[in-house]
């Protein structure tokens, strides 16, 4: 295999070459995009079926505010319930508390000269999902050339994931709102952060891996200070981000706990739907358990012995914490890509419990798109890109045009 630092040389154009500016290739790339995935829900909508989750003659509307996109539309609508719904069996029942305000709020906004809140969804995720590209693109520029991180949109823009581009969920603005913020500890502009934190706090669960991804990066940057110096200011500065990631990390809590009169009124909330899977599941929270009692339940589905199961998930562990470290197409994105993916999939293993919306939740791990991006044989960018477009064909069909397993809630 050739040298990265050749590979990427042999990208960068020269001086006086003459290309399209980045924004308008992301822009075009972006838009055509979209169109393939607009297709794909229009097609969808035609084969929804009766008992289907959204039943025979759907729309793409409908697809917009399903699934999860509901709890944002009655956030936008109805706040937040100040009385903790119950099941008949006492337990929490699943309400709002579980989604953060600030997507729900402005799609409510841009709606409102439409009179939609579907319509402001779609529209706040398709702007989003266009930054969430730009993002990517400054992200990873300067550490793998020109081409490799245009091609890494071309990734981002059709990956299996491209609907969330389309409806009411939150991960685009998460996304992009991550992708700058990366991009800002890559270029060291705190002051940017400062900002980017609260707004990310309030998106979507996930601040807490990157204030721990800050404190991972402080560490690293001591470690080097001969090499490259650590100004006072510049450690606080880390330091103070790293706090308030970790305050505003645990707010939503608080607030939900103050307007209940019940401190555990979010994390019961996010065991409610725990119990859609495994129903006598544990009446509070408990880091890691999560993974564990989710493993022995999805080993037991699918017959597979505990032992062999579990080799193999700690297997992959291993493998995934080695390519973090010493995969050469890893490591050339630089190590705070490498530090964020690490805190967040450490964070994945300790408050989530793996169903079928795994995939959803590894969207944050975009970054490691630039890996798939470098170059190798002539064949494998298209078969990249083909692989995901085939793979959003049967996540859009399995999870709106049926949507009626337990595997199929995107």
């Amino acid at each position: 295999m050739a040298d990265l630092t050749t590979l990427r040389s042999a990208e960068i154009p020269r001086p006086n070459a003459k290309r399209v500016h980045p924004i308008l290739a992301i822009l075009g790339i972006y838009a055509a995009s979209r169109i393939v995935t607009l297709i794909y829900l229009f097609i969808a909508s035609g084969l929804a079926q009766e008992g289907s989750r959204f039943g025979a003659g759907s729309s793409i509307e409908r697809f917009i505010v399903g699934w999860d996109a509901q709890w944002y539309w009655i956030v936008a609508y109805s706040g937040y319930p100040s009385t903790l719904p119950v099941t008949e069996t006492g337990h929490t029942a699943e309400n709002a508390w579980a989604f953060m305000p600030l997507y729900a709020w402005i799609s409510n906004v841009v709606g409102m000269p439409f009179g939609s809140w579907a319509v402001g969804a779609s529209i706040t995720s398709l702007v989003c999902g266009f930054l969430a590209c730009v993002g990517l693109y400054r992200l990873l520029r300067n550490r793998i050339s020109h081409v490799p991180a245009m091609w890494a949109v071309v990734f981002l823009a059709n990956s299996p994931l491209a609907a969330l581009f389309h409806v009411g969920y939150a991960e685009a603005m998460f996304l992009a709102l991550l992708l700058f913020a990366l991009d800002a500890v890559l270029k060291r502009n705190w002051v940017v952060l400062y900002v980017l934190i609260p707004v990310m706090g309030f998106t979507r669960p996930g601040i807490l891996p990157f204030s721990l991804m800050l404190g991972l990066y402080l560490i690293w940057r001591w470690t080097r200070r001969r090499i490259d110096p650590l100004p006072g200011a510049e450690m606080a500065n880390i330091i103070a981000l790293g706090i308030l990631g970790a305050v505003i990390g645990f707010a939503w809590q608080t607030i939900a706990g103050l307007v209940t009169g019940d401190m555990g009124a979010y994390l019961s909330t996010e065991l409610a739907w725990r119990r859609n899977w495994i129903p006598d599941a544990v009446p509070h929270f408990y880091p890691f358990d999560g993974w564990i009692a989710g493993l022995d339940f999805w080993f037991a589905q699918w017959h597979v012995p505990s032992v062999l199961g579990w080799t193999i998930f700690f297997a992959a562990l291993i493998a995934t914490g080695w390519a973090l470290m010493r995969a050469r197409p890893i490591v050339a994105l630089g190590v705070e890509i490498r530090l964020w993916s690490a805190s967040y999939l450490l964070y994945l293993l300790a408050v989530f419990f793996p169903q079928s919306s795994t995939l959803r939740l590894l969207l944050p791990l975009t970054p490691l798109v630039g890996a798939l991006a470098l170059p190798r044989a002539w064949w494998w960018r298209p078969l990249v890109l083909c692989a995901s477009l085939i793979y959003q064909w049967f996540w859009i069909y399995f999870c709106y045009a049926q949507g009626v397993q337990i595997w199929q809630i995107p």
